[in-house]
């Protein structure tokens, strides 16, 4: 499968899907929506950020979820390796191998974009009782300021990135697939809203990383899946059985 394939209606939709992150992001930042809603959160807290540190932000969904979407990384791993091994397995090596590069290029992609791009925490603002001033995106950033690395949306990408379950399950138990998605979108959902209430991250933050992971995922699909779900191994045999069995 390649991109050059996609269909009339693949290609509406990825049209659809890239001009609406832009118009949502054109127009959030016009209505200054990451500033409404990091007041909001930070009025509730108390004029504060009471929940940077709290048991259950930083150490069950920060720490925890981080190591949960670890975990899951490891079982991918496993999976894999044991399709080199098992010729049961053999007809997932593909979808597998894809799940790990979906994965891992979506977190490192927003690994390298935060190192490359500097841009400030809200709490690290003036404005939610930091010692920065606010530095938009495009906007000329000033060479005295420290260099930081805030954006995109780290944690989030550690959700995000399963987002690659819904083209993997739709390549090999297409049943399952929107079950994958649903995950993937619960996940970086929960990691998301967990650093904004933490005030490590901005609402856009978390836009931009699900733009690129979902934007990844989908690009390794068209390249690496086929159209249809592969032959378990299983039936191949059955299938060798029948067609090599005499006719009575």
């Amino acid at each position: 499968m390649r991109l050059a394939e996609l269909t009339p209606r693949e290609l509406s939709a990825v049209l659809w899907f890239l001009s609406g992150f832009l118009a949502v992001m054109l127009t959030g930042r016009w209505l200054e929506v990451d500033f409404h809603l990091a007041d909001t959160l930070y009025r509730l807290q108390g004029d504060s950020w009471a929940l940077r540190d709290a048991f259950i932000t930083e150490d069950i969904l920060h720490r925890g979820g981080r190591l949960m979407s670890q975990f899951m990384g490891g079982g991918v791993i496993m999976a894999l390796i044991g399709s080199f091994l098992l010729p049961s397995l053999r007809t997932w090596r593909r979808p597998l191998t894809y799940l790990f590069l979906a994965v891992t290029a979506s977190t490192l992609t927003v690994s390298v974009i935060k190192h490359l791009v500097s841009m400030e925490c809200p709490w690290d603002l003036v404005r939610y009782g930091g010692d920065t001033p606010f530095t938009g995106l495009f906007d000329p950033r000033p060479t005295t300021m420290p260099d930081t690395a805030c954006f995109p949306a780290g944690h989030a990408s550690a959700g995000y990135a399963w987002l690659a379950l819904y083209f993997f399950l739709g390549a090999t138990v297409p049943r399952w697939r929107w079950a994958g998605l649903g995950l993937g979108i619960v996940m970086g959902l929960v990691f998301g809203i967990t650093q904004q209430l933490r005030g490590a991250h901005f609402l856009s933050h978390d836009l931009w990383t699900l733009m690129l992971c979902l934007s990844i995922s989908f690009v390794l699909a068209r390249l690496m899946l086929p159209a249809s779900p592969p032959i378990p191994a299983s039936t191949d045999a059955q299938r060798v059985s029948v067609e090599g069995s005499p006719h009575v």
